[in-house]
C-alpha cells in the first residue's frame, strides 16, 4: 500500500538499492593478480599466509585496518530517494 507520493514497494526498492550499492562498493575494492611482498604504505613485509589468502593484497594488516576505518565513514544511507521523502 502506497502512502502519499510514494509508489508500492518504494521502501523495498530503496533498501535493495542500498544493498546493491554496498555490494558494488565491496566488489570494487577486491584486488586480483599477484600480491605484493611488501606493504605499499609502510614497506613492512606482508606475511606469505596473507598473500596466499588474499590474492592481489597490497597492504599489511595494520595499514589495511587504517584504510578500512577511513572507508567505514561512508554513511550507508541511500541518497537516491526523492527530496520529499527525505524531508519527512
Amino acid at each position: 500500500m502506497a502512502g502519499g507520493w510514494s509508489e508500492d514497494g518504494a521502501v523495498q526498492k530503496q533498501i535493495d538499492a542500498t544493498v546493491d550499492d554496498a555490494i558494488a562498493r565491496a566488489r570494487s575494492n577486491l584486488r586480483h593478480g599477484e600480491s605484493a611482498e611488501f606493504c605499499e604504505d609502510c614497506g613492512e613485509p606482508i606475511p606469505e599466509a596473507r598473500r596466499r589468502a588474499l590474492p592481489g593484497v597490497q597492504y599489511c594488516v595494520n595499514c589495511q585496518e587504517k584504510i578500512d576505518k577511513r572507508e567505514a565513514s561512508h554513511s550507508g544511507y541511500n541518497r537516491r530517494g526523492s527530496k520529499d521523502s527525505q524531508l519527512r
